[in-house]
């Protein structure tokens, strides 16, 4: 077996099987052995996360939304008017203008929701990357395969024309025997 993958490297790719990156002679071993790259590559990173990472994942998700910059703002609303109805009705509030704990709370917020979103964005890169790389396997394989069939019709051209060659030669024979027969019984007519 490890000889027809050294040979389909260099019928292939006209290269050595060593000296190919280690995506093509993945690809090149599938092909000898005639499998298909046919894998989720979404599901295979999926099942490689851990808790912490889908968490984060959710939380940049729901941070990203529509529903959550509505909740946010309709809660950042509620909060001043509450301090600023209290402020009007009796001159006591727990977060007076210019709204210092709200302040604090929104930059606690957004400390934790950047690295989170940060990391949810790696991650994304990542699975990108392996698609990448997933598309680059199944493309090299499908040039490969082309590549084959290609070699496969002009081989079997070639078989035709060696045939038709042959057919032309038999029947260049044939047609020389009948002239030399006819010749003969044109002379036995004379």
């Amino acid at each position: 077996m490890k000889r027809d993958i050294h040979e389909l490297s260099q019928q292939l790719l006209h290269k050595a099987y060593d000296s190919l990156s280690p995506r093509e002679q993945n690809v090149i071993r599938l092909i000898s052995q005639r499998l298909h790259i046919s894998r989720d590559v979404l599901t295979e990173h999926e099942e490689t996360l851990t808790f912490g990472q889908r968490m984060a994942d959710r939380v940049a998700a729901l941070g990203g939304s529509w529903a959550f910059i509505l909740l946010f703002f309709i809660a950042m609303v509620c909060w001043i008017a509450i301090n600023s109805y209290l402020l009007v009705q009796w001159k006591d509030v727990f977060d007076p203008y210019p709204y210092i704990l709200l302040n604090l709370i929104l930059s606690m917020m957004a400390a934790i929701q950047a690295p989170v979103i940060m990391m949810s964005q790696n991650r994304q890169a990542a699975k990108d990357r392996a698609d990448a790389s997933h598309d680059y396997e199944v493309n090299l394989k499908a040039e490969l395969e082309i590549m084959a069939l290609h070699q496969k019709m002009d081989a079997l051209r070639e078989h035709q024309w060696e045939e038709l060659i042959t057919m032309q030669k038999e029947q260049i024979r044939l047609l020389t025997l009948l002239t030399e027969e006819l010749k003969v019984v044109r002379q036995e007519g004379k």
